[in-house]
C-alpha cells in the first residue's frame, strides 16, 4: 500500500470549514467595522455577531446567547471561568472542587487561587479515567464555592458524570464549570440538562478557527473581569471581539448540530475498526480510558504500546504520513508523565510509551486500514531497537500488560539499578 497523508490529531485542532472560511471572509474587509461602533459600519458587524452568538448559543442549548461570553480560547475561557468566579464570590467561600485529572488550563487557573487565598480538595479518578459523584459529595464542605469537572477528558477521552455531579451541586447550592473542550462538535451538549452554570469550549477542536474561545454564563453566575478595559461582552471580557474568528465559529457550530449524528456514527465505526484492527495485529498494547462505547468520545484513542516510547512511534508515523499526538515527556517538553495517565495509575513504562489518535470527520475506511498495516511495522522495527524489548526477550523484565511471570516489570526493574523505588 502506498504512503498516504492521514492526520489523526483531531483532538488538538481541526481544519476550517470551507464554509466556515467563507463566511469570514467578507468580516476581514467589506464588513469591517468594530461592534461597538454606532454608524451602519457597527451595525452591519453587530448584526453578524449576533446571528452567530444564536448559532453558537443552540450548539449548547444555552438559555440566550446573551449568556455566553467570546474569548481568545479555550484557555482564556477555563481562566475567565475559575478566576473570575472565584474573585466575585470569594466572600461566600475559599474551597473549590476539582477532579484530578483536568486540562492544564483549569490545574494551573486553580494552583493560581491556592497562592491567593483559596483551598482545593481534588477527587480522584477509577482505572479508566472516571470520576464517582459521590466522591464528589464528599469532597464539598461548607466555604466550597466552584466545582470543577470536565465533560470528557483531554487525554483519555472518558465521558464523565457531569448530569449527576450537577445534581449534586444543585442541592448544595454550590456553582458546576464543565470544561467541554474535548466535547463540543463530537457530542451533544444541553447545558440546562447538565445543570451546569459555567461551561467552555473551543471552535477549533470542530472545524472552526483558532483565536477564538466561548464560555458559557448562566446569569445567575457572577464572573469578574480580568482584562480590563472597554465594556464588550457585557464587561466581563474587554477588548474589540475577533469578528472573523466568531463568524467562523458560528457556522462550525451550526454545520456541527447539522451533523451531529452523522459525524458521530462516522467516526466511531472508525474508531472501533482502529481498536480492533490494532489489538489484532500488535502485542502488549494497552488502552488507557474506556473501551470505545458509551463512556468514551468517539473520535480518540490513547494507546500505550509496551517497550518503546512514545516519541519514536510519533516521530515514525509521521515519516510514514501518520500525524499523531504524544503523550510522552519528550514530546511534551516536560519532565514528568501526563497528570491523567499518573492518576489512573498507569505503570511509567506504559506511560513513556503513550500515543493519542484521534478521528476526524474526513477520514476514511482506507486512512484506519493505512495505520493497521503501518503501525504494527512501526512497534516492529522501534522493538528491535530497544533495549527493554531484548530485556524482555530474555526473561529479565516482564510485561506489565500481559504478565508471564518469567521477570520484574521494567519500572521495578530501573528502581532495582538505580536505588530509588518505583513510581
Amino acid at each position: 500500500m502506498d504512503k498516504r497523508s492521514v492526520y489523526l490529531d483531531h483532538q488538538t485542532t481541526t481544519p476550517v470549514l470551507e464554509e466556515a472560511l467563507q463566511a469570514m471572509l467578507p468580516y476581514f474587509r467589506e464588513v469591517y467595522g468594530s461592534p461597538s461602533s454606532l454608524h451602519r459600519f457597527g451595525l452591519q458587524v453587530r448584526e453578524g455577531l449576533k446571528e452567530a452568538r444564536q448559532k453558537i448559543a443552540a450548539l449548547i442549548n444555552a438559555e440566550s446567547e446573551e449568556d455566553l461570553i467570546f474569548t481568545s480560547g479555550g484557555t482564556e475561557s477555563s481562566n475567565l471561568a475559575i478566576k473570575g468566579f472565584a474573585d466575585a464570590n470569594h466572600r461566600k467561600g475559599n474551597h473549590i472542587v476539582v477532579s484530578a485529572i483536568e486540562h492544564p488550563s483549569v490545574m494551573n487557573s486553580i494552583e493560581y487561587l491556592t497562592k491567593h487565598g483559596f483551598e482545593v480538595s481534588s477527587v480522584p479518578v477509577n482505572a479508566i479515567g472516571q470520576i464517582n459523584p459521590e466522591d464528589v459529595r464528599a469532597a464539598i464542605t461548607d466555604k466550597t464555592i466552584l466545582v470543577c469537572v470536565h465533560l470528557v477528558n483531554h487525554d483519555i477521552g472518558t465521558i464523565q458524570p457531569v448530569k449527576e455531579i450537577g445534581k449534586i451541586t444543585a442541592e448544595k447550592g454550590i456553582a458546576l464549570y464543565c470544561d467541554a473542550l474535548a466535547a463540543a462538535g463530537w457530542m451533544p451538549i444541553d447545558v440546562r440538562d447538565l445543570g451546569v452554570q459555567l461551561l467552555s469550549f473551543s471552535p477549533h477542536r470542530f472545524y472552526g478557527p483558532k483565536g477564538i474561545g466561548v464560555l458559557y454564563r448562566n446569569r445567575k453566575a457572577r464572573v469578574t473581569s480580568h482584562i480590563h478595559g472597554g465594556v464588550q461582552e457585557g464587561g466581563r471580557r474587554a477588548g474589540t471581539e475577533n469578528v472573523p474568528a466568531i463568524i467562523g465559529a458560528g457556522v462550525a457550530a451550526e454545520v456541527a448540530i447539522k451533523e451531529m449524528s452523522q459525524r458521530v456514527e462516522h467516526v466511531a465505526m472508525l474508531q472501533k475498526r482502529l481498536y480492533d484492527g490494532l489489538w489484532k495485529h500488535i502485542k502488549y498494547i494497552k488502552l488507557n480510558g474506556p473501551v470505545p462505547g458509551p463512556l468514551r468520545i468517539c473520535n480518540t484513542l490513547n494507546l500505550s504500546t509496551e517497550f518503546i516510547e512514545g516519541e519514536g512511534q510519533l516521530l515514525l508515523l509521521d515519516y510514514q504520513g501518520i500525524a499523531v499526538a504524544s503523550g510522552s515527556s519528550c514530546v511534551s517538553k516536560s519532565l514528568k508523565v501526563s497528570h491523567v495517565l499518573s492518576a489512573i495509575q498507569l505503570d511509567h513504562a506504559l506511560a513513556q510509551g503513550n500515543i493519542i489518535m484521534s478521528l476526524g470527520k474526513d477520514n476514511t475506511v482506507e486512512d484506519v486500514d493505512y495505520v493497521i498495516e503501518t503501525f504494527p511495522k512501526i512497534v516492529d522495527k522501534l522493538r528491535n531497537m530497544s533495549p527493554m524489548w531484548k530485556e524482555f526477550e530474555e526473561g529479565v523484565i516482564d510485561s506489565v500488560i500481559a504478565p508471564t511471570g518469567r521477570g520484574k516489570s521494567f519500572t521495578q526493574h530501573a528502581a532495582d539499578i538505580s536505588g530509588k523505588p518505583a513510581h
